[in-house]
């Protein structure tokens, strides 16, 4: 059995379903190092892996979860991270001058249109919460 590295994974089509269907939050622990919490579970608290970015391309490299440790496969998490950070809404390297480009509004805005409900690339930022 030859196992590929992490950067010659690929995200297979189920892991790309999986990260399109599922919602993810993600909170930046350090440069690089994402905290992703799969909201979709009745106990999300359990479902919280760390993925790792290559800090020159930006591609995911790894992830805590079972799915990846075990079978070294490209998984949802890894997915979700990078199509977050790919659409603007997750910064995985935050500038080091204290500022948080996370605070503009996000390119795809639609909150406008919403009734007061907030879009969901500002939810997913941080720039604005669910209403209860």
């Amino acid at each position: 059995m030859s196992t590929k590295s992490p950067t010659e994974l690929e995200s297979d089509e189920k892991a790309r379903k999986r990260a399109q269907w599922e919602q993810f939050g993600f909170h930046v622990e350090a440069p690089g190092q994402v905290e992703v919490t799969n909201e979709s579970h009745d106990n999300p608290a359990e479902h919280q892996y760390v993925v790792t970015l290559d800090d020159v391309t930006g591609d995911a490299m790894a992830c805590t979860c079972p799915h990846h440790v075990h079978r070294s496969a490209f998984c949802k998490h890894m997915t979700a991270v990078e199509n977050a950070t790919d659409d603007g809404t997750l910064t995985a390297f935050p500038s080091d001058d204290g500022t948080d480009e996370n605070e503009a509004e996000p390119e795809e805005c639609d909150c406008d249109g919403l009734n007061g409900f907030p879009c969901w690339p500002c939810v997913r930022t941080g720039r604005k919460e669910l209403p209860n």
